[in-house]
């Protein structure tokens, strides 16, 4: 090691540069899931990513100012996670979801009662499974004869908008939502989307089961001479883009990553794109885009829980540092709170909303 050869210089403390010190992780200090990852934001690597979204999250929930947009990918309603998103709707937790169109269908089946089954690797190979009705995702099974059934209720939802009517993701999530609030006793994501005013926006909604029932209705409707039903999906975009300008400040949770996480990141450079290219500019008055402070409409809190490191050169593994390039995040220079969970969310998401659960409980209790 080459020391300075200069003896009035000092090393420095960690102190004297404003450092944080790290904290050795006591369990026998630890009570329950908030003291847990208060404890292992001071420890280090993974545990401490954890910690650190334990507070990013919260300090998003209690900006009263903040839009809280929670973006989904993966099989997580098939994984069992729906209830954790629906945990997560009803405590206000976000005000907006973004998914894929798979995770809804696999939770609109779950929500209608239908069963998903644990596969046994040896027990049938995926020729067998496939002879049999059970379609594989990774370790659990979802039953051709869910879909078929989910696909006849699904066909009378959609028998019950106007014909003609242009319809988009959020506005069939809706009617599917208002369908299991009247119809269904448990608990599932379009429900609880549905009771707490939530919009559940799909971007790519002919990508899912439910959209190719979609599609199945309008060969009906054709079939049976009806007008069919108009999809545009950029009815979607401008809803979401409206709830965004009337939003003082944006929060984002991405579980996983794909096209729900860029589709609701982009929404920054497509008001840049609206304010610049336009030939007359929209005034604010009109309910345009005013852009005179540059990070208006950028996302100040942000928490990614997913396994793929950015050296992969995927979307879902992109930093927000590279975000900010991009002008969709607020630079931690800037005020910016990120976090990112290099984790598998079945593992990571749950004791993530655990914690922040009984945190903010804490915190209310104190207040009475």
């Amino acid at each position: 090691m080459n020391h300075k050869k200069n003896h009035e210089a000092k090393y420095g403390t960690g102190f004297s540069d404003n450092f944080i010190p790290l904290e050795t992780l006591d369990l026998s200090k630890i009570d329950d899931f908030d003291s847990m990852l208060k404890a292992m934001s001071k420890t280090a690597f993974g545990g401490r990513t954890l910690g650190e979204a334990a507070d990013v999250l919260t300090s998003m929930i209690e900006d009263k100012d903040c839009l809280k947009i929670l973006t989904l990918s993966g099989a997580m309603t098939v994984a069992k996670m729906g209830k954790v998103i629906c945990d997560m709707i009803e405590d206000e937790m976000v005000d907006v979801v973004v998914s894929t169109g798979a995770l809804m269908a696999h939770g609109f089946i779950e929500a209608a009662g239908m069963k998903h089954f644990k596969y046994e690797p040896g027990r049938m190979n995926d020729d067998e499974l496939y002879f049999k009705g059970y379609d594989r995702v990774y370790d659990t099974l979802e039953l051709e004869q869910n879909m078929d059934d989910a696909e006849v209720v699904v066909k009378k939802v959609f028998a019950e908008i106007p014909e003609g009517s242009v319809v988009c993701s959020h506005i069939l999530n809706k009617a599917l939502g208002k369908h299991l609030a009247e119809h269904t006793k448990g608990r599932g994501v379009l429900k609880s989307a549905y009771i707490k005013n939530v919009p559940v926006y799909v971007p790519a909604f002919t990508d899912s089961e439910i959209g190719l029932d979609f599609a199945i209705f309008l060969k009906r409707q054709e079939k049976d001479g009806k007008k069919q039903l108009v999809y545009n999906p950029f009815d979607d975009l401008n809803d979401y883009t409206d709830r965004v300008l009337k939003a003082k400040k944006l929060g984002i949770i991405t579980i996983g990553g794909g096209v729900p996480r860029n589709w609701a990141q982009q929404v920054g450079p497509y008001l840049d794109i609206m304010s610049t290219r336009f030939l007359e500019r929209i005034s604010v008055r009109e309910g345009g885009y005013d852009n005179s402070d540059p990070y208006d409409k950028k996302f100040y809190y942000a928490i990614r829980i997913c396994p793929e490191p950015a050296h992969w050169g995927g979307l879902s593994g992109c930093t927000y540092t590279e975000g900010v390039s991009w002008g969709k995040f607020v630079p931690k220079e800037k005020g910016g709170m990120h976090a990112e969970v290099l984790a598998d969310a079945t593992i990571a998401w749950p004791i993530l909303i655990k914690a922040v659960q009984q945190r903010l409980k804490k915190r209310n209790e104190k207040m009475k």
